[in-house]
């Protein structure tokens, strides 16, 4: 979401905000998966569910018109309480959250995915980035509870800063490494195939249930849905509707979101070192004995010390197509450039700044059996380049090089 209030001002809720339990949601990936699975069980209890997310503003399926500012995200909220809803749920970028947006909303129910590199152009630094995303937590009001991932880096940071009054409930998954903080739901297997993915959980919370099954492939996936699903409970959801409910929510748009098969192609949102490792991590375990292509870029005029790293994360992939993403006003070949800089050495790097041209050398090259990564973009419909924003949509563009392939089953 768009930052919706200014530096040193800060409007306040209208009167009616309150008939809203709001759920706030916070991280550097995975938010939006999230907040569109938190939005969903909730729905399991009887009434429509409001959220704002970096791709729209709904009610339940329904996208909502209105504007992307603090005008137009009150006009949402106000149409999801006209059509009966009684929950929010929000999505929280670090700029908004930097200029007052958990006090200008308070949220109920506070919940952390996870932090890594990325928006060091918007911060400065990465004690800011931290701090921005920490004024969810110290927002929260008395009798809150608050979603922490007990396996992030920052866990034992943001636990210190959960206000009194306010009860911190942990997750973890451990591909992102050992609890650093006492972890109440403890992912104890994760298992990933093309039908999703499923968790065998232990906790020391009554009642949690045993397994969670999502449609998210990957182990990301478990991560958020552990993360959705005490993030509902908290919020009102019995934890048994909460697990059964989740295992039917859709998949927002361009997360690992699989568009044809044999080959499989797939388009996903990853733009940062930490979410690309993660999704190349996933196409690696679905692909078996077949070769794992990823095809991505950089965005121009943002962040620019994170190209090298999210090179680096795309390591373990057989072949790797450089090409663009939103260069803005940069140029392309010098961003492939940073970015084939922590690419150092791999023997299966190519360069094809045309992306639509990198996406159909990739599918034109693959064999049946083989995965195709197309990240960076996922859901976005236009690309930037220059000042001009023109159509462009991963989606169509690969299911188009499939169909061009000859052979290619692209998925309904």
């Amino acid at each position: 979401m768009r930052a919706p209030v200014g530096p040193g001002h800060v409007p306040e809720p209208p009167a009616w905000a309150r008939e809203l339990a709001t759920v706030g949601v916070t991280g550097t990936n995975g938010k939006t998966t999230t907040t569109t699975w938190i939005a969903w069980i909730l729905r399991a209890l009887g009434r429509p569910v409001v959220r704002a997310t970096t791709v729209g503003y709904y009610v339940d399926d329904d996208e909502l018109p209105h504007a992307r500012d603090w005008t137009g995200f009150v006009e949402a909220m106000q149409t999801g309480r006209a059509r009966g809803a009684r929950h929010a749920v929000i999505e929280l970028t670090s700029e908004a959250l930097a200029r007052g947006f958990a006090r200008a909303w308070p949220s109920s129910v506070g919940v952390f995915t996870n932090l890594s590199h990325d928006h060091l152009d918007a911060h400065g630094s990465p004690e800011h980035y931290l701090a921005s995303k920490a004024q969810l937590v110290v927002s929260l009001p008395p009798g809150g509870t608050m979603v922490l991932n007990a396996c992030d880096e920052v866990a034992s940071l943001l636990r210190e800063v959960v206000p009194e009054g306010v009860s911190p409930v942990t997750y973890g998954v451990l591909a992102r490494g050992a609890t650093r903080i006492p972890c109440d739901v403890e992912a104890e297997e994760v298992h990933v195939s093309w039908a999703g993915t499923r968790v065998l959980c232990k906790s020391i919370i009554p009642l949690f249930p045993r397994e969670i099954s999502v449609r998210g492939i990957g182990p990301v996936f478990a991560e958020n849905a552990l993360a959705a699903v005490l993030g509902a409970h908290s919020a009102g959801v019995p934890l048994d509707i909460a697990a059964r409910a989740i295992a039917d929510a859709p998949v927002p748009r361009g997360r690992f979101e699989v568009v044809a098969t044999r080959p499989w192609g797939v388009v996903d949102y990853a733009h940062t070192p930490d979410a690309l490792a993660r999704t190349v991590d996933a196409g690696r375990q679905v692909a078996g004995r077949g070769s794992l292509f990823v095809v991505f870029g950089a965005g121009g005029g943002r962040d620019s010390a994170k190209r090298a790293p999210m090179g680096e994360a795309t390591r373990a992939a057989d072949r790797i197509v450089l090409t663009t993403d939103n260069p803005r006003e940069e140029a392309p070949e010098e961003i492939a450039r940073a970015v084939a800089a922590g690419l150092d050495g791999h023997a299966g790097v190519t360069v094809e700044l045309d992306r639509a041209r990198a996406i159909q050398r990739a599918v034109e090259e693959a064999e049946p059996e083989d995965v195709i990564l197309v990240c960076g973009k996922g859901h976005e419909r236009e690309q930037i380049m220059g000042r001009d924003r023109r159509p462009f949509d991963d989606v169509e563009i690969a299911r188009a090089a499939h169909r061009r392939r000859g052979p290619a089953r692209p998925v309904l």
